[in-house]
C-alpha cells in the first residue's frame, strides 16, 4: 500500500511587549541604524520608498524555516524568502516564484525550472543547488516544531544543472504539492548560511543577510521590533516591495495594539485585536476596518494517551474516552461562544474543512447535540451513561490567550461553564503563555488544550493530512489507518467530482471518531490607517500578509 501523505501544521504565535517609551525609542533607534544587524550584499534595498510601521501580538519562534510551523514565524519568512511557487495577490491558486516553470513530467516526478541569474542579498548565487540543500535539511532535521510532515510524500530531489530541480514522489498525482511548495516547508535557504543538519540561529541568519524575498531584515529584536528593508535583487512573482522600509512592532497586550493604531501610532494592526476592538474601530475616521476572507479555525484536541480514559491512563478505556469525547460535543454552543465573545467575527463549524472550500460539509451538526447545531444536555448525559462513566468527569482543559487574542479567556469561560451547568463535567481550566505552551503540547502535558489553524494553502487537504495522519502534526496519538487511507487516496485523485466525495467521506468518518472538535471559523481582518492602501490586495485566500502589498500616503 502507498504510505500515508503526513503533513503538518504551523502553530500560531503571540508577542513579548515593552512600556510603550521604550518600544519608541527603540523605533527610533532602528530607522536610524537598523543596517548594522546585515552582513550587506547585492541589492540590499528597493521598493518605492517611504517607511511603514506595523503592530500584531503574533510571536516568532525561530526565523530558520526547519523549525517553526506558526502563523507568526511563518509572516516573517514570506516577506523574506523566496519560494518555487507561491499565490499572487488576490488569489488562491499557486503560479510559479522564483521559477519560470514547474509541472509534472512523470506522474511521480515535478520538474521545476528556475530563473537565471538569482542572488541572494549577501551575494551568494541562488541555484538550483540551494533548492535541493533546502528540502533534504528539512526532512533531515525533522524539527518537532517544523513542517518536515508537508513534505511526507517526498521522496528525492535531484539538482541536474543550476537551474533545474527535479522532485520525485512516493505516490502519484499529488494535487497538493505544487502547493505545499508554497507553504511553511517551501522556503529556499542559502546553502551556504544555513547548516545542513541543525537549526540556524537567528542571528545568524539575519547576520548573513540570507535572504531573497521581497524584503531583507536589517534589525531584529527577538519579538520586539524587527526592522525590513526592500531587496532590489528580488524577481518573484510579487513584484517590488511598494514600501521601502518596514518596521514590525510586538505587542503582548491587544488593547495596547489597539491604542497605537486608533491614534496613528502605527499605520497597521494585524493579529490579533479583540472583536471589542474591531467594533469599535469601525466607527472610527482615522482608520479603516479591512476584512478578507478567513481559513483561520479554532478547534480543541484530544490526546488519546493522557485525555480521562486515554490509552496511558490508570483507568484506560477506549470506548468511555470516545464517550466524553462525544458528551463535550453535545454540550458545546458555538452560536453563542461566535455571537456573544466574538461579536460575529468568527462563526460557528460544524466540520473539519471550514466553509467555502470544495468538500467542506456539516458533518457534526447533525450528529452531535439537538442535531441543528445547538447543544443537547441530555444527549450527552445518555453516552456518558450508555459507555459506563462516571460522572462528573474530571477535565483539565489548556488554553491560550497570547497567542490567540485576548478573548480566548472569555471564549473558554463560557466552554468550561457549558460543560459544567450539565452537571456532567467538573472543568480544571488553565492557561500558558504560547512559547511554552507549543513545547508543553507535543510532550503530552495537555490532555485537552485549545489550537488555532491557518492553512499553508488553499485546498481542503490541509485541513485534514495535518490532523489525522500517523505522525500527526497534533502528536496527539490518534490513529485510524482506515482514515489514512482515505487522505492518501483523495490526495492523488485527479478527477475532482471523485475528490470532492473522497474529502466528504473523510469528515464524515472522522466526526465519528473526534480526535479533534471543531469550534469556530474565522476571517482576516486589519485595521490600517486613512492613508495607507494595498491591504485588501493582500488580504487574499492564500491566507498570506504580505507586507509589499501595503503603501502610505505622503
Amino acid at each position: 500500500m502507498t504510505p500515508p501523505i503526513t503533513p503538518s501544521r504551523r502553530r500560531p504565535v503571540a508577542a513579548l511587549g515593552l512600556a510603550a517609551a521604550a518600544v519608541a525609542a527603540s523605533l527610533v533607534l532602528a530607522a536610524c541604524g537598523g543596517g548594522s544587524s546585515s552582513s550587506g550584499g547585492s541589492g540590499s534595498s528597493g521598493g518605492s520608498g517611504g517607511t511603514l510601521t506595523i503592530g500584531t501580538t503574533d510571536k516568532v519562534t525561530v526565523l530558520d524555516p526547519a523549525g517553526s510551523y506558526d502563523n507568526g514565524s511563518f509572516a516573517v519568512m514570506n516577506q523574506v524568502f523566496p519560494f518555487l511557487m507561491n499565490t499572487p495577490y488576490g488569489s488562491p491558486d499557486v503560479k510559479p516564484d522564483i521559477a519560470t516553470s514547474a509541472s509534472f513530467t512523470t506522474p511521480t516526478t515535478y520538474t521545476v525550472k528556475l530563473k537565471p541569474n538569482l542572488k541572494w542579498a549577501n551575494g551568494n548565487d541562488l541555484t538550483s543547488s540551494d533548492v535541493k540543500f533546502t528540502f533534504d535539511r528539512q526532512l533531515k532535521i525533522a524539527d518537532p516544531n517544523g513542517p518536515s510532515s508537508l513534505l511526507g510524500n517526498l521522496k528525492s530531489v535531484a539538482a541536474p544543472d543550476p537551474t533545474t530541480v527535479v522532485f520525485t514522489l512516493k505516490a502519484p498525482n499529488d494535487q497538493t504539492f505544487p502547493q505545499v511548495l508554497s507553504s511553511p516547508a517551501g522556503p529556499i535557504v542559502d546553502e551556504q548560511s544555513f547548516s545542513a543538519d541543525k537549526l540556524t540561529p537567528d542571528a545568524d541568519i539575519v547576520k548573513a543577510n540570507a535572504f531573497a524575498g521581497q524584503y531583507t531584515i536589517t534589525s531584529y529584536n527577538f519579538n520586539n521590533l524587527v526592522q525590513y528593508k526592500a531587496y532590489s535583487g528580488y524577481q518573484g512573482l510579487l513584484g517590488p516591495a511598494a514600501t521601502g522600509t518596514v518596521n514590525v512592532k510586538y505587542y503582548s497586550d491587544a488593547s495596547n495594539l489597539k491604542l497605537d493604531v486608533a491614534s496613528n501610532a502605527i499605520d497597521v494592526a494585524f493579529r490579533s485585536l479583540s472583536a471589542t476592538d474591531i467594533a469599535s474601530l469601525r466607527s472610527d475616521s482615522k482608520v479603516k476596518v479591512v476584512d478578507g476572507p478567513g481559513g483561520e479555525i479554532r478547534y480543541l484536541v484530544f490526546n488519546f494517551d493522557t485525555m480521562p480514559y486515554g490509552a496511558k491512563t490508570d483507568d484506560a478505556d477506549a470506548g468511555k474516552a470516545l464517550a466524553v469525547r462525544q458528551a463535550m460535543a453535545d454540550l458545546i454552543d458555538r452560536d453563542a461562544i461566535a455571537q456573544g465573545v466574538y461579536k460575529g467575527t468568527y462563526t460557528p463549524l460544524y466540520s473539519f474543512v471550514p466553509k467555502g472550500l470544495t468538500g467542506a460539509n456539516e458533518a457534526l451538526k447533525s450528529l452531535y447535540g439537538n442535531g441543528q447545531g445547538g447543544p443537547d444536555a441530555d444527549k450527552a448525559k445518555q453516552t456518558l451513561t450508555d459507555a459506563g462513566v462516571t460522572t462528573p468527569v474530571e477535565l483539565k482543559l489548556q488554553y491560550n490567550t497570547d497567542h490567540y487574542g485576548p478573548s480566548s479567556g472569555d471564549e473558554y469561560g463560557q466552554i468550561k461553564n457549558q460543560l459544567e451547568s450539565s452537571g456532567l463535567f467538573k472543568v480544571d481550566l488553565q492557561s500558558t503563555e504560547y512559547v511554552q505552551y507549543s513545547k508543553d503540547r507535543v510532550k503530552d502535558v495537555y490532555p485537552v488544550y485549545q489550537l488555532g489553524w491557518f492553512p499553508d494553502y488553499s485546498d481542503a487537504d490541509n485541513y485534514l493530512t495535518p490532523f489525522f495522519s500517523k505522525d500527526n502534526f497534533l502528536a496527539n496519538h490518534y490513529d485510524n489507518p482506515a482514515i489514512q487511507k482515505l487522505i492518501t487516496e483523495q490526495v492523488s485523485t485527479k478527477d475532482k467530482a471523485k475528490r470532492t466525495a473522497l474529502i466528504e467521506q473523510i469528515q464524515t468518518d472522522e466526526a465519528k471518531d473526534l480526535s479533534t472538535l471543531p469550534m469556530l471559523q474565522g476571517a482576516q481582518v486589519a485595521v490600517v490607517a486613512s492613508s495607507v492602501s494595498g491591504a485588501d490586495k493582500t488580504l487574499d485566500a492564500s491566507f498570506k500578509f504580505r507586507y509589499g502589498a501595503l503603501s502610505k500616503a505622503s
